[in-house]
């Protein structure tokens, strides 16, 4: 594993990489991927092996135009075109029909594909470099904490990565938002970077689709996920009573509440600002998996604007505890 700045010159040396069937782990607007030649079904299946991620859950490809995009996907729908002039560079993900030239590894068997261009300078110029889409998951062990800086990377893939691009922190934090228009009606797969209400605004009405799901078309659909090593529960009297005697760990949103009873806290925004609380929460629950806690407790936060998108991540990753 090589950790290098993410200058013009290494992006160059991580594109060779990539066209040679190597795994590259590059930072977006939302969190790191692990990125490999997406059009290519052995270097896909790198990725599948060094998260340990089950080939049935489908992967996003990155591209950097709509030319590009033309190149592997069928644009059906007017509100794609839509989607796209507003908020492409962006964190919005797109399911739309595959062209034969996208292999099945990456949308496990289904003829529809995930698709999103970045918002990162550096993802950017790595599509462009290599000349093909990038497929690319969060750069993490399957169902782990997702990584928003090159540190988290290397601390849970390490050697199974060629190269990691240090850009930085990761501006929102966490995954795009997923979304699926068909002739029934508009739909949310996934809560992300884009909050629905932004979106309403393009297309009209979104109706949101559970996460509990055998056969998912995009990724972000399973229950359980993006769960840290010690258990994390949400905040509430009948949980601080029955682990009174425990070192535990107080994740809030604007406002610590009860300090005392806990080892360590954090606050992810003291103004209140979803945008602000997104980006701290996955390099928060990072810092409190490595101390030495027994358990962490994190305060529900509304479900509105980013706060959708924090709370999927938060429910997923207590689900794994209940």
């Amino acid at each position: 594993m090589k950790l290098l700045e993410a200058t013009e010159k290494n992006i160059k040396i991580a594109a060779d990489v990539l066209k040679s069937e190597g795994l590259v782990a590059f930072p977006t607007e939302t969190v790191y991927g692990l990125g490999a030649d997406g059009l290519n079904p052995i270097a896909v299946a790198k990725i599948f092996e060094a998260k340990e991620r089950p080939t049935f859950n489908p992967l996003i490809l990155h591209v950097s135009s709509i030319e590009m995009l033309n190149n592997i996907a069928e644009i059906k729908n007017e509100k794609i075109t839509q989607l796209t002039e507003k908020f492409w560079p962006g964190a919005l993900t797109l399911i739309l029909h595959k062209k034969e030239i996208v292999p099945y590894i990456v949308t496990s068997g289904l003829e529809t594909v995930a698709v999103r261009m970045p918002d990162n300078k550096v993802a950017l110029e790595l599509i462009k470099n290599i000349g093909k889409p990038i497929a690319a998951p969060s750069a993490n062990s399957f169902g782990r904490l997702s990584p928003t800086s090159a540190e988290h990377v290397a601390n849970q893939l390490g050697e199974k990565v060629d190269i990691i691009l240090d850009g930085g922190k990761c501006n929102i934090g966490v995954e795009s938002t997923i979304l699926e228009i068909t002739e029934t009606g508009n739909y949310l797969l996934r809560p992300g970077g884009i909050p629905k209400e932004d979106i309403e605004k393009i297309i009209g009405k979104v109706i949101i689709k559970g996460s509990d799901i055998e056969n998912p078309n995009s990724p972000g659909q399973l229950k359980i996920h993006y769960a840290p090593k010690i258990p994390i529960y949400f905040y509430s009297k009948k949980i601080i009573e029955e682990n009174k005697n425990k070192k535990v760990g107080g994740i809030f949103f604007s406002e610590i509440k009860n300090d005392s009873l806990f080892e360590v806290t954090k606050v992810l925004s003291k103004s209140g600002d979803f945008k602000e609380a997104a980006s701290n929460l996955f390099n928060t629950l990072h810092n409190f998996e490595n101390r030495n806690l027994d358990l962490i407790l994190v305060e529900p936060i509304k479900k509105v604007s980013l706060g959708t998108a924090i709370m999927d991540r938060l429910t997923k990753a207590v689900n794994k505890y209940k």
